[in-house]
Parts: structure tokens; sequence; C-alpha cells
């Protein structure tokens, strides 16, 4: 017996390193967002969509995905799905073009789609005692939020001695490893009445998240509201009401929505989303902060983001004594609390010596964000019964994630808008309309033009920029702070309610 239980912990082990890696994948990419700018020149929409790319296949495909893995096996989905993340990762560090770079990205959301339902799925079914599989979700769940914090650390030390495609390369032998040892050590799942998949539901659920996006990108790319994107973002909303309905007459739905008449799990899945939907953007914004903005090197500006790791580390492991000690309710309104006031700090950061305000700022946001994280999938697997809980498990996944590239595309937008009209403002007259936009597409481009002026100029446009990068990111954070009040605000109301 010991020898078996040897065995499923030794591939819970084996299971968290792709966890660990699709959800660094979201954040490793942000410190290399300065260099990616200056070598393939991508737009502003360019560069949202290389940072987004993933996050959105990856929401998207999840839950189908998880209906493959009922069909064809899911630890022989987990090992396909390594594959292709491999060779996407790959084709994204030779990307010789923006183009390129976004459709590596692409193809990796849809080979980490495969990885992350699979794992919790196989932990599922490995771990049959409660307590033990409580445990093991624990541990799950501590992956996928130390894999994010993880991400910049990673990616600021790889660029300091390699080129940016260093954070995509380094994939590659952990995928390789990852292959072999789940053969070793995770035993074979399959579903033994495997459900229909619906592709109507699956074309509605893209065409209901894509055309939204797309439409945010493009308002803030235009600085105005265009009949474009306000038709394509009337395509989304009449794609999610016919999605709804869909989900409501089939035997054998997509999504569960059934699953959302049950208060706790509403509270949970709201509280995760809506944590991955600040914290990603808030590490966005400050990756940039710390190499564009106070000048230091992807190495330093990594070792600056270490306090934050302690932070969420740190939380992450106490949140199993403030539950027992205070209630989910509490836990998840504190630290929806506590993260709103670290992105108000944040929002106050200056271009001028502002490292220990916006250190201090990030700190309390991966504080509060940490036990929201790290609890939400316990609460969801707890609120719903075992029948209903692989359902439940990975529509949750599927809203964090989709929290975390609309955290991207909002708070990025927003930013990258109020960027884009303040430098466009305070260009000097002198400076031609094509320099002028160059500069307004990205403080790294703006940074660039400065380097090739006069002294003087180049630090009058240095200093407009950095400025209006701040403000920028500035309004971006204060909002999210705001959203992060609702959450502290309707994730104990809801949590509180029964069944």
């Amino acid at each position: 017996m010991s020898r078996l239980n040897d065995r499923r912990w030794l591939g819970l082990a084996v299971l968290t390193v792709p966890v660990v890696l699709t959800s660094m994948d979201i954040s490793i990419l942000h410190m290399a967002v300065p260099t990616i700018t200056h070598e393939l020149a991508p737009t502003p929409g360019q560069t949202l969509w290389i940072l987004d790319s993933y996050g959105f296949l990856l929401a998207g495909l999840l839950i189908v995905m998880g209906n493959i893995g009922d069909r064809i096996g899911r630890r022989r989905l987990l090992v396909i799905g390594a594959g292709v993340f491999g060779v996407a990762s790959l084709l994204a560090a030779l990307a010789p073009s923006p183009e390129v770079l976004i459709a590596g990205r692409a193809l990796m959301g849809v080979g980490g789609a495969t990885l992350m339902p699979s794992t919790l799925s196989l932990i599922r079914n490995m771990f049959d005692d409660p307590t033990e599989r409580t445990q093991a979700i624990g541990i799950w769940t501590a992956a996928l939020a130390g894999g994010v914090s993880l991400g910049p650390i990673v990616g600021g030390l790889l660029l300091e001695v390699f080129w940016w495609g260093s954070i995509f390369v380094i994939n590659v032998p952990v995928v390789a490893t990852l292959m072999i040892t789940v053969w070793l050590f995770v035993p074979e799942y399959r579903h033994p009445v495997a459900r229909r998949l619906d592709l109507i539901s699956v074309g509605l659920s893209f065409l209901m998240i894509l055309p939204i996006v797309w439409s945010i990108k493009a308002i803030a790319d235009d600085l105005t509201v265009t009949t474009d994107a306000i038709l394509a973002a009337a395509i989304g909303v009449g794609a999610g009401i016919a999605f709804l309905l869909r989900q409501r007459r089939l035997a054998a739905p997509l999504v569960d929505i059934r699953l959302f008449g049950n208060p706790r799990f509403c509270g949970a899945v709201l509280g995760g989303s809506l944590a991955m939907f600040a914290l990603v953007a808030l590490m966005l914004y400050n990756s940039q902060f710390l190499q564009l903005v106070v000048g230091l090197s992807p190495l330093y500006a990594a070792l600056w983001t270490l306090p934050v790791m302690v932070a969420v580390g740190m939380m992450s492991v106490a949140s199993a004594v403030l539950v027992r000690r205070y209630g989910h309710p509490v836990v998840f309104g504190g630290g929806a609390a506590v993260a709103a006031v670290g992105m108000i700090v944040f929002g106050f950061t200056s271009d001028q010596g502002g490292l220990a305000v916006a250190v201090t700022g990030c700190v309390l946001v991966g504080a509060g964000i940490a036990p929201m994280m790290t609890l939400a999938t316990d609460v969801v697997v707890a609120s719903v019964s075992a029948s209903r809980s692989g359902a439940a498990s990975a529509l949750s996944e599927t809203a964090s994630e989709l929290g975390a590239a609309l955290g991207i595309a909002v708070l990025g937008s927003i930013g990258g808008a109020w960027y884009r009209s303040a430098v466009l403002d305070a260009v000097p007259a002198d400076i031609p309309g094509e320099g002028a936009e160059v500069i307004s597409s990205s403080l790294g481009a703006a940074l660039a033009v400065a380097d090739q002026l006069p002294p003087g100029a180049s630090a009058h446009l240095s200093g407009v920029a950095k400025a209006a990068f701040v403000d920028g990111s500035s309004v971006a954070t204060l909002i999210g702070a705001a959203i992060l009040v609702v959450a502290a605000v309707l994730c104990p109301v809801l949590l509180n309610r029964p069944r």
C-alpha cells in the first residue's frame, strides 16, 4: 500500500509540472515585452494579441479538451497536448515577425488547454480519499498560483543571458521530460460514457469571446468608437445569448449553466476570475515600469518581483489556517480588499523614484489574491456533488484563464489608450507624423526614438513618454481596484448563502 501511495504522490508531482508551465506562460512574456517591442516592432494591437492569444485560446478550449479527454483518455491527451505545446514554443521562440509570434502563442494556448483539465481530472481519479484529494487539489492550486508569480522571475533571469526567444525554448526540455514521466507514474483514465461534443456550442463560445475582445482592442488602438467595433461587440453579445440558450436545451451541454444556480460556486468562480484579472494586468504594467521607467535590467527587474512571490507563497500556505479560523467568506472578502488597496497604492506610482511604491503595491496585491486563487478550486469542488465536480472544476479553470486574458485585454487597452492620447498631445511639433505614430505605439518604441535625438530633445521625449505610461497604468490599476472592491463585497455574500 505504501508503494502505491508513493506512486500516487509521485504522479501528483509530475502533474504539477504542466500546471506550473501553463500558468507561468501567462506571465513570463511580460518581462520580454520591452525587448520584443524593440526587436519585432509590433503595433499596440499586435502587442496585446501577442500577450492575449495564448490566454484566450487556453480559456476557450479548456472545456472542449476536457470532453475530448473523456473520449481518448486523459493521460493520452496530456501527452499529445504536451507535444503540441513544445512545438508551438519553438515556433514562438524563432518567430521573425509579430504575426508568427501571435500564431505561435495561439498554438501554445491550444496545447495548454489539453494540459490543465487533464491534470485536475487525473488527480481526482488518483485520490479516492476526500482528505487526500483536498490536499492534492491544494497542491495543484498552489502550483497554479506559483506559476503565475514565477513567470516574471524566470523570464528576467533568461533575458539577462539569452535572447527573448529563450523564454519559450525553456519549455521544450520540460515538456520532453513530462511526456516520459507521465507514462511512468500517472495511470490512464477514460470516462466510461463519453459525451457527444456539440460543435455548434464550440463555435458559439469562440464567437462570444473573440469579437468582444477585438472590439476592446480596436477602440484602444484607434482611440475612437468605430462602427466595426460596435458591430463586433454586438456579434459577441448575440453569440453569448445564443450560447446560453443552447446550453439549456442540450442533454449534454458544453457548459452546465445549472451550476451557476449554486451561490457558493458563483462566489468562488467570481473570486478566482477577478483575482487573475487584476494580478496578470498588474504584472504586465509592473514589468514594463521596472525596465522602461526605472531603467532596470531584466535580471534586476526580476529580483524586484521576488517580494511578490514571497507574499504569494506565504499567503498560499496560510490560506488553510485562515479558512479554518475565519471561514471562506471572510478570507475571500478580505483578500480582495487587500488586493484593492495594493492596486490603489500602485496607482499612485510616480515616474520619478516610484520603485518602493510600486513594489509595495504589488506585494499587497499578491498577498490579497493568493488565498483567493488557492481556495477557489477547493470551494468549487466542495460546493457541488461528486458527479458534477468535473464540469464545475473545468468551468472554474476556464473562468480563471478567461479572467487573466481579459485583464490584459481590458486594463491593458485602457492604459494603452491613455498613453497613446497623452503622448500624441505632447509630441514636439518638429517630429514628423510617422515618427509620432511610432512614439505613440508603446513606451519602448518612444524610448528607442528618443535615443536617436539630441540630448535635450531626448530627455524631453523620454520624460513625456514615461509620464504618459505611468499615468495610463495608474488609470488602469485604479479601475482594477474598483473591480476588486466589488469582489470584496459580492464574494462573501455569495459564499455565505446555502447551496
